[in-house]
């Protein structure tokens, strides 16, 4: 068997944003969560707003001003059939006549 092929497995710290801070052991170091256990809505079972630095006003001051949902292809081509239909009626009369 190798030896020496393994990385480093230190202690590491987790801090989260809500200022629980645990030990465990990973090889990339101290960590810093978002989230974690204690106050994930999950298991808390309370519901918490989480703006992550501004992205919901971001995303509001981008869309704020989009006008309403265009129309669907769908409804798109059933006007343009439905304004077809008295011009075919008017060709097959005529064609009668």
């Amino acid at each position: 068997m190798r030896e020496n092929i393994h990385p480093a497995y230190p202690t590491a710290k987790v801090h989260c944003a809500c200022g629980a801070t645990w030990e465990t052991r990973s090889t990339h170091g101290d960590l810093h969560l978002d989230i974690c256990s204690n106050c994930h809505p999950f298991f808390t079972g309370k519901q918490k707003l989480i703006d992550t630095q501004g992205r919901i006003d971001r995303f509001k001051k981008k869309y704020a001003n989009a006008p309403a949902t265009p129309p669907r292809k769908k409804a798109i081509k059933a006007a343009a059939r439905k304004a077809e239909k008295p011009v075919k009626k008017a060709k097959k009369e005529a064609a009668k006549a």
